[in-house]
C-alpha cells in the first residue's frame, strides 16, 4: 500500500511504497494530511462496489476479519469498538505512540471495517463491512520501524504461525494485504500449510496480488497459494491499475488507487496498492459470511468469480482476474447455494465414490459378517473340488478306489 498526500485535482507522484514480506512492510513517508471534510464522498471505492445495495441487507454483523499485517490502532475514531484483542506474532520493534507503528494495519482494517465517527458517524472513513469485527494479529514491521534491520534477512514463523493463531481464534476471513513480490520470492511451506489449515476450517483467506506490475510482475507470495483469493488493483474508471501484477493467480480486482485510508495520527491520506483491493474483496467476503456462514472458502471463491462485472475477454485474464468483485450480485446468488461442508483433503462422495469405510470396532458385527463369509466361501468351494475330483475318471480310464 502506498501512501501518499491529498488529492489536489491532479494526480500527485506516487513515492514508493512495496508490501513486501521479508519481516517488514515498506511504507513511504506520508504527505500532507488531507482535511476531514469531504472525506466520505471520495470514497469512490463504496461506489463503485455497490455496497448501498448490499447494506440493505448486512453491513458483516457477526463477522470476524482477521486482518494480519503491522498491527491496528483499536482506539482510532473510525474503529474503536470494532476492533477486538488479538495477537503480536513479532515481539519487538515500533509501539503505540511511536510513528512507524501500526500505520498500514489501520489503513486496512478502516477499508473493512471501519463506521466512521462524529455526529451521525458522518465523517471519517466508513468500510465495506462496517459492522465487522477485526482481529488484529501483528505478523510485520512497518517502514521506519529501527528492528527491521534486525529481521531484514529473514521471513521468519510470524505469518504461518499468525494465519493458525486466527484461524483458531474465531475469524472468519483472512485478511493478508502483505506479500514477497521480490525477484528472490519463493513459497515456504508452512505458510503454506497454514493457508491450508485455515481453508480446511471453512475459513475464506484473501491476499494483495502483489503491486510489482511496473517491474516485472514478480510472483506475489502469500497470493500465489492454493485456495487464496487474490486480489488485484483497479483505478476509478476501472481499468488495472499500473502497478498491480498480472498473474495467472488473480481472482478478481477491486478498487485500489487514490484511496482514503485513516491513520494512528487521525489524519486521512490517500494510497494506493493492491493491500488496499484485497482489504476491499475480504470486506465483500464479510458481508457474504454473514448472511451465508455455512458456505465454504471454494465455494466463496467461485461465487466471487461468477458474479464479477466488467469481465476481460474470454471471462478472465491475468490483469483483473474474473472481473470486478461485485458483492451485491455475489449476495444475490449465494441465496441459490446449498453449502457445501467438504474440505479439500476430503473430498467424500460427492465426486469420487465413498472412499474407504471408517474402522469399526472388532465387536460391531459389520465387523465380522465379511470375514466369517469368506471362510464358509472358501470351505464349500474346496468340497466341491473334492467331489468333483472323487467323480473325475482315474488316468488309466477305471472308476475310483473303493474307500478301504
Amino acid at each position: 500500500m502506498r501512501i501518499t498526500g491529498p488529492r489536489r485535482g491532479r494526480r500527485r507522484a506516487r513515492r514508493a511504497l512495496v508490501t513486501a514480506l521479508a519481516a517488514t512492510l515498506v511504507l513511504a513517508p506520508a504527505a500532507t494530511a488531507r482535511a476531514d471534510d469531504g472525506i466520505r464522498v471520495q470514497q469512490w471505492g463504496l461506489g463503485a462496489m455497490r455496497t448501498d445495495q448490499v447494506w440493505q441487507t448486512t453491513k458483516g454483523g457477526g463477522v470476524t476479519v482477521a486482518v494480519l499485517d503491522t498491527g491496528i490502532d483499536d482506539q482510532h475514531p473510525d474503529l474503536a469498538g470494532n476492533v477486538l484483542e488479538g495477537k503480536d506474532m513479532v515481539g519487538f520493534g515500533a509501539s503505540r505512540g511511536d510513528r512507524p507503528w501500526a500505520r498500514h494495519g489501520t489503513a486496512m482494517a478502516g477499508i473493512i471495517a471501519g463506521h466512521g465517527h462524529g455526529v451521525g458517524r458522518g465523517d471519517g472513513v466508513l468500510g465495506v463491512a462496517p459492522e465487522a469485527k477485526i482481529l488484529p494479529v501483528r505478523v510485520i514491521l512497518e517502514d521506519g520501524d529501527p528492528a527491521r534491520k534486525r529481521a531484514r534477512n529473514t521471513r521468519g514463523n510470524a505469518l504461518a504461525d499468525g494465519i493458525r493463531w486466527a484461524a483458531d481464534h474465531g475469524a472468519d476471513v483472512i485478511n493478508l494485504s502483505l506479500g514477497d513480490d521480490s525477484r528472490s520470492a519463493h513459497p515456504e511451506p508452512s505458510e503454506d500449510a497454514a493457508v491450508q489449515y485455515a481453508l480446511k476450517k471453512g475459513i475464506a483467506v484473501v491476499a494483495s496480488a502483489g503491486n510489482a506490475g511496473e517491474r516485472g510482475d514478480h510472483i506475489s507470495y502469500p497470493a500465489a497459494y492454493p485456495g487464496v483469493i487474490a486480489a488485484t488493483a483497479v483505478d476509478e474508471q476501472g481499468a488495472r491499475a499500473s502497478f498491480s501484477t498480472r498473474r495467472w493467480y488473480a481472482t478478481v480486482a477491486a478498487p485500489g488507487d487514490d484511496i482514503v485510508i485513516a491513520d494512528p495520527d487521525r489524519k486521512y491520506y490517500e494510497g494506493w496498492g493492491t493491500s488496499a483491493a484485497a482489504a476491499f474483496v475480504s470486506g465483500a467476503v464479510a458481508l457474504i459470511r454473514a448472511e451465508h456462514p455455512d458456505l465454504a472458502p471454494a465455494q466463496i471463491k467461485r461465487l466471487l468469480e461468477d458474479t464479477a462485472r466488467d469481465a476481460p475477454p474470454g471471462g478472465r485474464d491475468d490483469a483483473r482476474g474474473f472481473g470486478l468483485i461485485d458483492p451485491a450480485a455475489a449476495l444475490a446468488r449465494a441465496g441459490k447455494l446449498t453449502p457445501d461442508k467438504l474440505r479439500a483433503a476430503a473430498y467424500g462422495e460427492t465426486y469420487f465414490g465413498r472412499g474407504p469405510d471408517a474402522h469399526r470396532r472388532d465387536d460391531d458385527p459389520a465387523a465380522w459378517v465379511g470375514p466369517v463369509a469368506g471362510v464358509l466361501g472358501v470351505a464349500l468351494l474346496a468340497a466341491a473340488v473334492h467331489l468333483w475330483r472323487g467323480r473325475r475318471p482315474s488316468p488309466t480310464g477305471r472308476g475310483p478306489k473303493p474307500p478301504l
